[in-house]
């Protein structure tokens, strides 16, 4: 993808700068969506690491989640389906362009092969994507938001389609941030649904910065989106992800390696390859037979707008 690597030589620092001098830069933009708690991934521990900020969840809190989703199973009689989709896709390319340089701007290529990313990623899910649109937008502040700013709030209200009937996915400059990507959780929709979506860094698409290259990070950020929690949640903790069949890993995974460690006493290795933990794109390639069941489920009890 050459034109992504070409923005990645814009420096965070030029950027801010152009903050700075083009304060309240006007938004232009075109083919836009359908009218209608973060998991926020922060970098950087060192060079070439990048990991996924989300509030580490207390046991207790997992718990109340686990009993306020049974309890809408339920009330709903909602059960894991055997397949779900297509879900249809909003997605929103917000970059920034002053007239000298321009970074963030993904094309259309690009777009649809972050969806076939997807797509491949969970087929053994039975989930799929189909792209409903794509919008672009200049807009410096949304491109260098931060999650929970009024930057967010704004782009989000202007741009996002109906969060009940669409996933949104955002691409911004969160790598000048600081960040790779965040989403919100299924059970947070009702609460808060013009905040509910993903939003990655641009340069996370197929084809961008090595090693997070290959599209894992919006794999990664959807399946928050569905429900996973991370694979090392809650340490080598008896609850951890609330999902049986991934062993309990005591800190997340970074790199890629053939070799799985094994960090915690209870049976199993580390699920490195798991799209749930922080390694390389390259290694990931793996949901579990009790993550689809928890993500079919939870999309089914609150997503269930989506598949109607």
């Amino acid at each position: 993808m050459q034109q992504t690597s070409a923005m990645l030589a814009v420096s965070a620092s030029a950027l801010l700068a152009a903050g700075a001098m083009f304060v309240g830069t006007p938004q232009a933009t075109v083919a836009t969506a359908p009218a209608a708690s973060h998991d926020s991934s922060a970098r950087q521990l060192g060079p070439g690491k990048r990991i996924c900020g989300t509030p580490e969840l207390t046991a207790a809190e997992i718990d109340l989640i686990e009993r306020f989703a049974e309890a809408e199973r339920r009330r709903l009689g909602k059960r894991a389906a055997a397949a779900l989709g297509p879900i249809p896709v909003a997605f929103h390319v917000v970059y920034y362009d002053d007239g000298f340089f321009t970074t963030g701007l993904l094309t259309q290529t690009d777009v649809q092969n972050q969806i076939d990313a997807l797509n491949v990623a969970y087929a053994p899910t039975g989930i799929s994507f189909t792209l409903a649109s794509t919008s672009f937008t200049n807009n410096l502040d949304w491109f260098l938001h931060t999650p929970g700013s009024i930057d967010e709030r704004n782009m989000k209200l202007a741009l996002g389609a109906d969060s009940r009937e669409f996933l949104n996915i955002y691409t911004t400059g969160l790598t000048f941030t600081g960040l790779l990507g965040y989403a919100t959780f299924p059970w947070n929709l009702r609460r808060a649904p013009e905040l509910d979506g993903v939003v990655v860094s641009f340069d996370s698409v197929p084809g961008g910065s090595f090693p997070y290259d290959e599209g894992d990070t919006a794999v990664h950020e959807v399946g928050h989106w569905a429900g996973l929690f991370h694979t090392f949640q809650g340490g080598c903790s008896k609850r951890n992800d609330a999902v049986s069949d991934t062993p309990a890993e005591a800190q997340p995974f970074f790199g890629c390696s053939f070799v799985q460690p094994d960090t915690c006493p209870a049976p199993g290795l580390d699920p490195i390859f798991n799209f749930m933990d922080y390694s390389d794109d390259a290694c990931l390639d793996e949901f579990t037979a009790g993550q689809t069941s928890r993500a079919t489920q939870m999309l089914s009890i609150f997503r269930s707008a989506l598949f109607d």
